[in-house]
């Protein structure tokens, strides 16, 4: 794991002490939040300037009666039968967007994998292995975090998948 930490910034959001807590090099990218834009990740894309390969969106699933995250590029989709398999399990579906927020403290459009309220098994998609630094949501709409994937998975404690599509 990289062990130069970043000044951060006061008024943090959980995912951001979390990184700050553990040594973790990241880099925060705020962004002014569009809220008619229809696409989180790729206004977030967008305003960054990054390629939306590299953007990833943390997305809730219900896999078997319990929630589990994917995290996937913006530019693509999660699939929730790999999904599924990834964790052990048989069927995934999307899951009610008020049991994600409640569940992670974070709201949709800034759902993090990490500083969540009750941690969830995370699957990260295999893709992000691909790149030095990939982006996440760093808790809130209009600030994402930039770190290594391979942090981003030893703290979160994430399985490694093919869960992305397109």
């Amino acid at each position: 794991m990289a062990k130069k930490p970043r000044k951060q910034q006061s008024g943090g959001t959980p995912a951001t002490v979390a990184l700050s807590a553990a040594g973790v090099e990241f880099t925060v990218h705020a962004y002014d939040h569009d809220p008619a834009h229809p696409s989180y990740g790729e206004e977030a894309a967008e305003a960054m300037g990054v390629s939306p390969d590299r953007v990833f969106k943390t997305l809730v699933a219900d896999v078997d009666g319990d929630l589990v995250v994917g995290v996937v590029p913006v530019a693509g989709t999660l699939d929730l039968k790999a999904l599924a398999s990834a964790v052990g399990g048989k069927r995934a579906a999307m899951a009610d967007p008020a049991l994600a927020e409640r569940t992670t403290g974070y709201v949709r459009g800034g759902i993090s994998p990490l500083g969540q309220r009750k941690r969830l098994r995370t699957v990260l998609d295999d893709s992000a292995l691909g790149h030095a630094t990939i982006c996440v949501s760093a808790g809130r709409r209009g600030l994402e975090v930039e770190l290594a994937p391979g942090d981003l998975a030893e703290l979160t404690g994430a399985v490694r998948a093919p869960i992305g599509r397109g």
